[in-house]
């Protein structure tokens, strides 16, 4: 069938990381760099962000679920697309790392938790992971020279605990990874935005992880 085969030749690579880390800026030069559709975390459109962090014990559920939603979409279109897609942030993320933290801060009612934890696996049983997960490692005083540069509003209420949360539980995740190719870049020494030779270092380190992943194909 046309569907199915297509769904075997797309290619899906994704950025993993904390608030901050240069999924987005990462995500839009390795696109253009390799040519790539990039696939963006929804932002400047979700209809809950800026309430949750006014708010976030009232809205944490519908920002999760929405964020849940849409990438589930995503990756089903990433992998009927045929093409290789890279995408800013993973569905894995919002289960491991941001759902549970709520919870565990008492902003996400167990019953929510709970029925947010069966809609994840019913909908990760349904799609496979990515071909290769770039994993961006930062520090927190890192983490927040970058939220301050980028300037949104509602990301100003952001605490250090919060993303010092955050970070030790993607440490826990990704120390755990298993799913498939894994590749981690600290950023905490390096400038790929501003700095060319920084970007070559990344590039380099993928084409690396590329050269076994799709040995014989055209990427």
């Amino acid at each position: 069938m046309p569907e199915e085969k297509n769904f075997k030749k797309g290619r899906h690579i994704a950025i993993a990381g904390n608030i901050g880390a240069g999924k987005t800026s990462l995500t839009s030069m390795l696109a253009k760099h390799y040519k790539w559709t990039p696939y963006f975390e929804s932002v400047d459109d979700n209809p809950y962000l800026s309430d949750f962090y006014e708010d976030m014990e009232r809205w944490a559920f519908n920002l999760q679920i929405y964020f849940l939603s849409n990438r589930f979409k995503q990756i089903l279109e990433i992998r009927r697309s045929g093409k290789t897609i890279i995408q800013d942030r993973t569905i894995y993320e919002d289960a491991y790392i941001f759902a549970p933290n709520l919870h565990a801060l008492g902003l996400m009612s167990t019953r929510d938790y709970e029925n947010y934890v069966s809609l994840f696996h019913l909908m990760t049983a349904l799609v496979e992971p990515p071909d290769l997960l770039i994993y961006l490692r930062s520090s927190v005083p890192k983490l927040v020279e970058h939220i301050q540069k980028r300037g949104r509003d509602f990301e100003n209420t952001i605490s250090i605990e919060y993303l010092t949360r955050l970070n030790e539980r993607y440490e826990a995740w990704i120390s755990n990874y298993n799913l498939g190719e894994l590749l981690i870049i600290n950023i905490d020494e390096i400038d790929f935005v501003e700095n060319p030779e920084d970007f070559s270092y990344v590039v380099d380190r993928i084409d690396s992880k590329l050269h076994g992943l799709f040995k014989n194909e055209n990427f």
